[in-house]
């Protein structure tokens, strides 16, 4: 079995996906390649900027309230043997690794762990209904199983839009024109990438007494649609080592879209899996990210 190397360190470990149902013979190791340097008042139209660049700016979310807000952290690990679903060892790293994180962007951290579909649905309405009128965002981040459409509670799956429903704008006041960032580790179906080898118009802005209920979110998905999401047993999942290793390095420097950019690059070419059975080795990955943000997010430093 091949060794996995990330961010500087040698480990043999194996790799994983979180599908919701996973063959016994599809255990990997990973490895490197390309290493590289690399409110119940709705939002005011135009809001402050935390840059120094300008005093005023339409373009960039507001990131000044006296709170970042929350970072609800969903880590599910074990499920119900009548799922049949295989425990998601490495997922604790990446539990660790996204409180660190987003604690250090000045998040007040939730952890919930091991929860039913319902206990996911319960704890985000409560979550929602909370006073965020202080708060500058909202952050989710899932790890799980999952498929697409749909992410696994520890007894059966829940559509993720039905969990980020009590966040909508008609539900939500307080987290109006603010952004609602979801972060999603979870297989989003069966197929696996085997790599390739390398080879508008504008509208002006509008002005309206309404926002739409969808505006300002985010979601950051760990694979592109269909495909299996891979997780190292020890290191964590390829794309939450890269997702927090980026907000890291450039927070308060580049736009979230930016960075997102670069989790996408670390992914693409700084992973790839090994196995010994004919047709798993030399696969690959994608994020893939989906954006109704109306603003630039720039965390602060």
């Amino acid at each position: 079995m091949a060794a996995t190397k990330d961010a500087g360190s040698l480990e043999k470990s194996e790799d994983t996906v979180d599908a919701c149902k996973l063959p016994n013979f599809l255990k990997y190791t990973s490895k490197r390649t390309n290493p590289s340097d690399g409110s119940n008042k709705a939002e005011e139209t135009d809001s402050v900027p935390i840059s120094k660049a300008s005093a005023h700016n339409p373009y960039q979310y507001r990131m000044d309230y006296p709170n970042m807000g929350i970072c609800l952290i969903i880590n599910n690990k074990n499920f119900y043997k009548s799922t049949r679903r295989s425990t998601r060892d490495g997922t604790d790293v990446d539990a660790a690794f996204a409180e660190k994180t987003f604690e250090e962007l000045g998040y007040t951290i939730k952890v919930a762990t091991d929860q039913t579909a319902k206990q996911m649905m319960s704890l985000m309405l409560r979550v929602s209904q909370e006073d965020h009128s202080c708060n500058a965002s909202f952050v989710c981040v899932l790890l799980s199983h999952g498929d697409e459409g749909v992410i696994s509670g520890t007894d059966r799956d829940v559509m993720l839009e039905n969990l980020a429903e009590p966040f909508k704008g008609h539900r939500c006041k307080t987290l109006v024109g603010k952004p609602k960032l979801f972060f999603i580790q979870a297989c989003r179906g069966k197929k696996t990438d085997s790599g390739t080898g390398l080879q508008a118009d504008s509208v002006e802005e509008q002005r309206s007494g309404k926002i739409p209920v969808e505006a300002d979110f985010l979601y950051a998905y760990s694979t592109a649609p269909g495909y299996f999401a891979w997780r190292n047993q020890q290191n964590g999942s390829w794309f939450m080592q890269a997702l927090c290793e980026m907000l890291q390095r450039f927070k308060g420097e580049l736009e979230l879209m930016h960075i997102m950019t670069r989790v996408n690059y670390k992914v693409a070419t700084h992973f790839e899996s090994n196995s010994d059975h004919l047709g798993f080795t030399g696969k690959k990955q994608i994020p893939c990210i989906v954006s109704m943000l109306t603003k630039d997010v720039y965390f602060p430093k």
